[in-house]
């Protein structure tokens, strides 16, 4: 059998998925197949690249040509003058080159990045084990069955500063040691891959791209507090992380990285996955512990905390997915090595989603200590549309929004907590000019609201009254005293809730009053939205001056509440406007305007609404 001399790596993560990546390969394989090529051309289904923007991506090897957003159409002119005459597309191409075809690092994209645990996502095909074991995989493992005791990893982990990327940031260490000193035959490790966030996919990725990567670091963090068996815990919205890690658990178990005496060591490991329902909730460990259980996902009041008396009351731990991905590149390249990366207090990379009114989103690994500014502008190419940047918002839907004053801050666990801010399991959504904070800060609290489990009683009421405060200033109905009521239910709740779902959950309203609180004056004294976005707060006017009589709004408007005539002209009845904006689509003129603030109907308009009635 000849050697295949072009490998395709083709971006097969779930966002390229829905970008069309599986219909495409099929299409590569019939072209491939029509010319004869078979025998030459090998198409290898990856994980993430990261720059979802560009989905459908591929890399063409050995040249190392990256494409992006190719399309069925594109497949007969790639395998022609490509494949088979050796000249890449440079229309297609991430980056055109004149000469030379750039390096991932030559692209803005990838310059800043520093990849750890997104190392082989893109890579390799997460589906096939042998591909795991070319790039180093499982020799981590087995150096620390045949060379090392749980207490040297354990130090080893602390040394190198690795805290946990689930969101609080709690050292990673500590968190073993507690499990590692519990005198208990019977414990367990748990990985929590129930990533809820609006917005996020870092865990999702790794688990669709390097599979065999997290089981490896789940294995090795077993070894080192003691336990015997561990447990995916994975929300069921991920059906290819779950088939991809659950053909990682088989291969293994063939391979005899689990079972019983693995790698002719004392050390006997199991894994297996569990799927949760969706709940956010279920997100905070002992909320995931309560559904592991058969329970309902409701948090428990710590201590005791898991490390203690988690899963079936035995000794758990419990590390993201991200956190384990990190783990066999700090025991093959030491504490020293991942610790010099980073700042002081946050040692090492930090995945993120990054996504909102960027050029370039996706999903990026980069050092810790990267400014906001660097992130927006360098890996995420800067705002769209050519608009201003106006906030970001850190930490996922508890995290808090920072301003433009904040570009140059350092993204580390304590520069955006003093900012109000988060690291959180790493969302980042950009937002341009066109936002209205207070919409911002109502939309991720009444995802709070809806996923609140309802336990206790600062976060079941108090979230739902902060919403309706902010409902109702958007309605312009506000009041000049509900920014301070505002601030007090926002600080009561942190402090008294259950869990980090409350103690969270206030961020985006706080901070938003922090930074941003023109706006809410701006809705509460004046019923404006400057954004035009709060429906209530906007109206649309016809000039009538320059309407052309067509009539094309009237014909298209959904609550039909455009009257008038070719002589006449036209006008809105404001009181039965749903602010749906088809009428400014459609203008063929544009003469029709989008304004902030409320508007009284005029007499005309209300005789002919109410007319309407007794025709």
């Amino acid at each position: 059998m000849s050697l295949k001399r072009t490998d395709v790596l083709l971006c097969c993560g779930s966002g390229c998925v829905s970008a069309g990546a599986l219909k495409l390969k099929e299409k590569l394989l019939q072209e491939i197949v029509k010319r004869g090529l078979s025998d030459e051309i090998n198409i290898i289904e990856t994980g993430c690249m990261g720059p979802c923007d560009y989905g459908p991506v591929m890399m063409v090897y050995p040249e190392g040509v990256f494409y992006k957003k190719v399309a069925l159409t594109d497949v007969e002119e790639l395998v022609e003058e490509h494949f088979m005459k050796g000249r890449p597309i440079k229309r297609l191409m991430v980056q055109e080159s004149e000469e030379v075809y750039p390096t991932k690092k030559e692209i803005p994209f990838y310059q800043l990045q520093e990849k750890v645990a997104l190392k082989n996502c893109g890579l390799i095909n997460p589906e096939k084990i042998e591909e795991y074991i070319a790039t180093g995989g499982y020799e981590a493992l087995g150096k620390v069955l045949t060379e090392m005791k749980p207490a040297d990893v354990i130090q080893i982990i602390k040394d190198s500063g690795l805290r946990g990327r689930g969101g609080a940031g709690f050292p990673t260490a500590m968190k073993w040691k507690f499990v590692y000193d519990q005198k208990n035959d019977e414990k367990y490790v748990i990985c929590n891959g129930d990533e809820g966030d609006p917005g996020a996919f870092m865990d999702r990725s790794l688990l669709e791209g390097d599979p065999h990567k997290i089981l490896e670091g789940m294995m090795i963090a077993a070894y080192a507090v003691g336990a015997k068996k561990g447990f995916f815990y994975i929300r069921a919205e991920y059906p290819l992380a779950i088939k991809r890690i659950k053909i990682a658990i088989e291969q293994s178990k063939k391979y005899g990285f689990l079972g019983e005496a693995i790698f002719d060591s004392d050390f006997a490991f199991d894994a297996e996955v569990r799927t949760g329902a969706g709940a956010f909730v279920c997100g905070e460990e002992t909320a995931l512990i309560a559904s592991l259980e058969g329970k309902r996902g409701h948090p428990v009041l710590k201590p005791p905390y898991p490390a203690i008396s988690g899963l079936w009351n035995k000794p758990t731990l419990v590390n993201n997915v991200e956190t384990l991905a990190n783990l066999s590149a700090i025991i093959i390249n030491g504490a020293d090595w991942f610790s010099k990366m980073g700042t002081e207090t946050s040692k090492g990379t930090k995945v993120f989603a990054l996504t909102g009114d960027l050029n370039n989103t996706g999903l990026v690994e980069v050092p810790m200590g990267i400014t906001l500014k660097d992130l927006i502008y360098k890996v995420g190419g800067g705002i769209s549309e050519g608009k201003k940047f106006k906030a970001v918002q850190l930490g996922g839907p508890s995290g808090g929004c920072l301003m433009d004053e904040h570009l140059s801050v350092q993204i580390d666990y304590e520069s955006l907590q003093q900012k109000g801010a988060m690291m959180g399991s790493g969302g980042v959504i950009v937002m341009d000019d066109s936002n209205c904070m207070v919409n911002v800060a109502k939309f991720f609290l009444e995802f709070s609201v809806e996923e609140s489990c309802g336990k206790c009683t600062p976060c079941r009421v108090g979230l739902r009254e902060m919403y309706l405060i902010l409902d109702r200033i958007t309605k312009g109905e506000g009041k000049p005293e509900d920014l301070d009521k505002l601030e007090k239910l926002g600080k009561t709740v942190k402090e008294l809730s259950l869990c980090g779902l409350g103690q969270s959950a206030p961020n985006p309203v706080l901070s938003t009053i922090r930074y941003f609180r023109k706006e809410y004056e701006e809705h509460i004294f004046n019923k404006r939205c400057e954004a035009k976005v709060c429906p209530d707060l906007v109206h649309f006017l016809i000039d009538k001056d320059k309407c052309l009589g067509c009539g094309l709004c009237a014909q298209k408007c959904p609550a039909k509440c455009i009257i008038g005539s070719r002589e006449e002209k036209y006008e809105i009845v404001q009181t039965d406007c749903v602010k749906c904006s088809t009428c400014v689509e459609v203008c063929p003129v544009n003469v029709i305007e989008k304004l902030s603030g409320q508007f009284d109907a005029s007499p005309k308009q209300e005789f002919k609404k109410y007319a309407d009635l007794y025709e």
